[in-house]
């Protein structure tokens, strides 16, 4: 998948495009993780700050872990027309296209952006003969959409099923 725009007959309206991360993507890739850990963590009172402390450090410990395990990978914003939307982090192995991550902002979930990321991921994966796959936290809602894909689960550890496609 390249930077350029991408485009499908189910692309979601407007312009879906990545983009490699820089330093200064730093605190919009901040937003996005602490989106994805909203609901879990709005079930505690935080002091001042905590709450901010607390995802600045799992941020940086989780994108340390995501580039020193994939570090051929490619890390990537999501773009919408031109704004940032979310990131998509991939890996291309021999034999799999592995997604290490995507997240969107709220505002871009279920507007279709994930799924044409998702097909265009499929499409690379059928045309090199490799396996796409993802690690998904089991109670993660996005397994759901996964499923519709086509995606199957192939194992467990832990809290993480790793779902798996392969082209028909």
């Amino acid at each position: 998948m390249s930077s350029s725009p991408a485009t499908d007959a189910a692309a979601p309206a407007g312009v879906v495009s990545l983009r490699p991360t820089t330093d200064t993507d730093r605190p919009f890739l901040l937003e996005v993780y602490a989106a994805t850990r909203a609901e879990e963590l709005d079930q505690v009172v935080w002091a001042p700050g905590a709450r901010e402390a607390f995802l600045r450090m799992q941020f940086e410990a989780q994108d340390v872990q995501y580039r020193q395990h994939n570090p051929h990978g490619a890390f990537d914003v999501v773009e919408v027309d031109g704004v940032p939307a979310g990131r998509l982090y991939v890996d291309r192995r021999p034999t799999d296209v592995r997604i290490v991550d995507i997240a969107l902002l709220p505002a871009y979930r279920g507007t279709g952006v994930g799924s044409h990321l998702l097909r265009l991921l499929q499409a690379e994966a059928a045309a090199s003969g490799r396996s796409l796959s993802i690690h998904v936290e089991i109670h993660n809602r996005a397994a759901g959409l996964y499923s519709r894909l086509g995606f199957v689960v192939v194992a467990e550890h832990g809290v993480y099923r790793r779902m798996e496609w392969r082209a028909p």
